[in-house]
C-alpha cells in the first residue's frame, strides 16, 4: 500500500479502476533461476487482478542461494550403489560434486 493513504480510500480508488487484490498465504517463496534460487523469507503476497491480467507482488527478507545441481535420478543412483539413505546421497553430491566420486566416498567410509 501507498504509505499515509487511508486503506479504506485505497480499497474504493482501486476498485473503480478495475483492481482486484487478494492476499495469498505463504510462508516462504523460492525463484528458481538456472544457477541460483531466490529465496523470501516471511512473504507478504499479495495477488492483483487488473483488467483481466494477473500480477504477484511480493515483499519479504531475500536471500540467494546456489541452485542444487544433482536431480532426484542422481540421488536414486547414488542411493542403489551405496545402499545409503536420501539424506546421505544428497550430502556425498554435495560433497564430492560427482556421482562416481560420491559413490567411491561412500565405499572408503564404510571400510
Amino acid at each position: 500500500m501507498i504509505p499515509g493513504m487511508d486503506p479504506k480510500a485505497m480499497k474504493q480508488a482501486m476498485k473503480k479502476l478495475g483492481m482486484k487484490q487478494e492476499e495469498i498465504e505463504a510462508t516462504e517463496v523460492i525463484i528458481k533461476c538456472g544457477d541460483k534460487e531466490i529465496v523470501i523469507k516471511d512473504p507478504q503476497v499479495m495477488k492483483i487482478n487488473m483488467m483481466g491480467q494477473d500480477s504477484i507482488q511480493i515483499t519479504g527478507t531475500i536471500t540467494e542461494r546456489d541452485a542444487e545441481v544433482f536431480n532426484e535420478e542422481d540421488i536414486k543412483t547414488v542411493m542403489e550403489q551405496t545402499g545409503c539413505d536420501e539424506k546421505t546421497a544428497k550430502e556425498l553430491l554435495q560433497e564430492q560434486g560427482d556421482i562416481a566420486a560420491a559413490i567411491l566416498a561412500f565405499d572408503t567410509k564404510e571400510q
